[in-house]
């Protein structure tokens, strides 16, 4: 690692640029400057090659020893700092991209309402980061984000596992703001009992479902599909309540209390994930 940074026209130096200068100045070496500071020689070398952040002992000594101030030393690293972050913030947003490309602005255009922006890829990517609420969208690759993908998503594009957890994402949001109970397994064993006992192939028997499920703390949620993803959904535990995510393309409404059965089960036997 260099003291120092270029990045287009600008130009940021570590503290330990500075710090170099100084000591070449002194006429001391730098062992002997190291012992006159308070610090280790060998301390004092990665911390002049800018391999290290400095930190708030060192700069104290520095002010006291120069007659400096600490802030004047801590402002050159939160520079330096700054400088890094913007370069990684670039290159993070060149990687933000081409996971844009993959599962398309108009996705959330056409299904959630965000603007039509064609052609500015980098503001559609902070509005996509904002409606789903996180940090960059890079974390979408991760086979693990929200539930485990990693047997569904084994040998299959990378593009699989982003759709999958984009959708698993609006899933979750879309819990947090639903008003429901925290989860309670003997009630929600009695909605099971329940909706069990109501007519099949019947799509005013899903609505009576969904309503005693909610009141047991479980609640469904359906998502547009995305790039045709390998599974039904997932369940998970959000914020003290059950989420059942399901594909909006791959739930039937008429048949869902015989389809899902087994998923009630694993509900009740405290086992979430994907749902095949």
């Amino acid at each position: 690692m260099s003291n120092y940074i270029e990045y287009h026209d600008e130009i940021a130096f570590h503290p330990g640029y500075y710090i170099n200068e100084i000591v070449e100045e002194s006429g001391l070496t730098q062992e002997d400057y190291a012992k006159r500071l308070g610090t280790t020689p060998k301390n004092l070398s990665i911390l002049i090659r800018g391999e290290q952040r400095l930190s708030i002992d060192i700069a104290s000594k520095l002010s006291r020893m120069l007659g400096t101030t600490v802030e004047y030393w801590l402002n050159l690293q939160l520079t330096y700092d700054e400088m890094i972050a913007r370069i990684k913030s670039d290159e993070e947003l060149e990687n933000e991209k081409s996971v844009l490309r993959l599962i398309e602005y108009k996705y959330f255009r056409d299904n959630y309402g965000l603007p039509d922006l064609s052609y500015m890829v980098d503001d559609q990517i902070k509005l996509v980061r904002s409606f789903l609420k996180v940090s960059s969208l890079v974390v979408l690759e991760d086979s693990d984000l929200i539930v485990d993908l990693k047997e569904q998503t084994e040998d299959q594009p990378r593009s699989l596992v982003i759709s999958t957890n984009t959708m698993l994402q609006i899933g979750v949001n879309r819990v947090l703001e639903i008003e429901a109970p925290k989860y309670d397994r003997r009630m929600f064993r009695k909605a099971v009992d329940y909706v069990v006992s109501l007519p099949a192939n019947n799509e005013k028997t899903f609505i009576k479902t969904r309503k005693a499920f909610n009141e047991a703390g479980v609640v469904i949620v359906s998502v547009p599909e995305l790039n045709r993803i390998n599974i039904q959904g997932a369940t998970k535990r959000v914020d003290g309540k059950v989420m059942i995510m399901l594909s909006e393309r791959k739930l039937n409404t008429k048949t869902f209390n015989e389809e899902y059965a087994d998923v009630f089960t694993n509900i009740l036997n405290g086992r979430m994930g994907v749902i095949r």
